[in-house]
């Protein structure tokens, strides 16, 4: 009879751990948590404002403003958008006057690689030394940083930290 009871509560961790953690393709519904509108301050004291618009159909788009004081550093888009390979985020940047740094046809493209709740992890596509985490660390934050190895582990340090806009 002990057996059984064992037995039942290994299949309840199995499944509960399933619910909690997702690997391999993942949808929009892992990076929902971050839509809405986003404030942060980089330390060199670049102001960012982002916003998330909610997940429709198979995608869901964000934007960034970066800025200097009062003039654009920086545009940022960034699509969201389910494909045969799983989820894929693909960003776009611009210069001031909207000139775009990467060619016509070409973006930054970063696969799903796993979730869990509030919490999404991407790699640049051809390069498996850069990841990129979204973490919603509080109702009123959330953060993207970027990870690397160091001795065999993923190591994250903070890119921007962002409060909630009111």
């Amino acid at each position: 009879m002990n057996c059984k009871y064992i037995y039942l509560l290994l299949l309840l961790v199995f499944f509960a751990s399933i619910s909690f953690a997702q690997t391999g393709k993942g949808s929009v519904a892992d990076v929902a948590f971050i839509q809405g509108n986003w404030k942060a301050t980089t330390p060199d004291g670049r102001t960012i404002e982002g916003s998330w618009l909610p997940p429709k159909g198979e995608n869901m788009l964000g934007f960034m403003r970066m800025m200097k004081g009062d003039k654009p550093d920086l545009y940022e888009i960034l699509a969201y958008e389910q494909t045969d390979k799983g989820l894929t985020s693909m960003v776009k940047h611009f210069q001031p006057g909207l000139i775009a740094n990467e060619e016509k046809d070409k973006q930054d493209r970063y696969v799903f690689i796993e979730a869990s709740k509030n919490r999404a992890v991407f790699e640049k596509e051809g390069e498996a030394t850069l990841r990129i985490l979204y973490e919603k660390r509080s109702h009123n934050q959330f953060v993207i940083a970027r990870g690397s190895q160091k001795d065999g582990q993923w190591v994250f340090e903070d890119l921007f930290v962002f409060n909630r806009m009111k």
